[in-house]
C-alpha cells in the first residue's frame, strides 16, 4: 500500500530517504485504516438513527440524536486522516491537462512550482492550526451540540495532518528531483 517506495540503500546515500519514506508510508497506512474505521462508525450511527426513527422500541428514543454530530466529525476526521495516504499514491484531485499539452521539461518545472506552493500552503496551515488549537485549549472553548466536546479536540488533528502533508510534499519533490525530467504519471486518466 505504500506506493512502492521501499527501496534498498544505494551508493548515493538515498537509502535513508527511502527508509524515511517507507516509515511515513506505514504511518499514512495506519491513519487510512483509522479513517476507514471512522467511516464505519459513521455508517453505524446513521443506521442506528434511521432504525430508531422508524422502529419504535419501548424505552428507546425516537432516533439517535448524536448521529448528525458523529457524521460531521467523522467526515472531517476521515478527510484529515486519509489526505497524506491519498497524496502519496497520487489519488488526490489533480487536473493536469495542461501538463500533458506542454513540453515535458516545462511540465516538470510546473510540477516543481505546484509542489513548492502546496508545501508552503500546508506548512502555513500547520502553523495556524497549532496556534488555533492552543488558543482554543487556553480559552477552554467547547462545542455544544448533541455531543459536547472541547473545541481543541477538533482543531488538534488539523496541524498534524497538514504537517504530514508538508512532509509528503517534501518527499514528492525529492522523488521529482531524482526521477525523469517530465511530469508525474500518477493519477493520469485518458477517460
Amino acid at each position: 500500500m505504500s506506493g512502492g517506495f521501499n527501496k534498498a540503500p544505494t551508493a548515493d546515500g538515498a537509502g535513508g530517504v527511502y527508509a524515511l519514506q517507507s516509515a511515513f508510508g506505514r504511518v499514512y497506512e495506519a491513519l487510512m485504516v483509522l479513517a476507514c474505521l471512522l467511516l464505519l462508525v459513521m455508517v453505524g450511527a446513521i443506521t442506528a438513527d434511521v432504525f430508531l426513527r422508524n422502529v419504535p422500541i419501548p424505552g428507546m428514543p425516537l432516533g439517535f440524536a448524536a448521529a448528525h454530530d458523529i457524521s460531521e466529525y467523522s467526515l472531517y476526521f476521515c478527510t484529515l486522516l486519509a489526505a497524506p495516504w491519498l497524496l502519496r499514491l497520487g489519488q488526490h484531485i489533480r487536473v493536469d491537462i495542461i501538463l500533458r499539452a506542454i513540453p515535458r521539461r516545462l511540465a516538470w518545472v510546473c510540477e516543481w512550482m505546484s509542489d513548492v506552493l502546496a508545501m508552503t500552503g500546508c506548512a502555513f496551515v500547520t502553523w495556524m492550526g497549532v496556534v488555533m488549537a492552543f488558543k482554543s485549549y487556553a480559552s477552554g472553548a467547547v462545542q455544544i451540540r448533541s455531543v459536547v466536546i472541547p473545541e481543541w479536540w477538533l482543531l488538534a488533528p488539523l496541524p498534524v495532518a497538514f504537517a504530514l502533508l508538508t512532509i509528503e510534499f517534501g518527499f514528492r519533490m525529492w522523488r521529482l528531483a531524482h526521477g525523469p525530467k517530465e511530469p508525474r504519471t500518477d493519477a493520469v486518466s485518458s477517460a
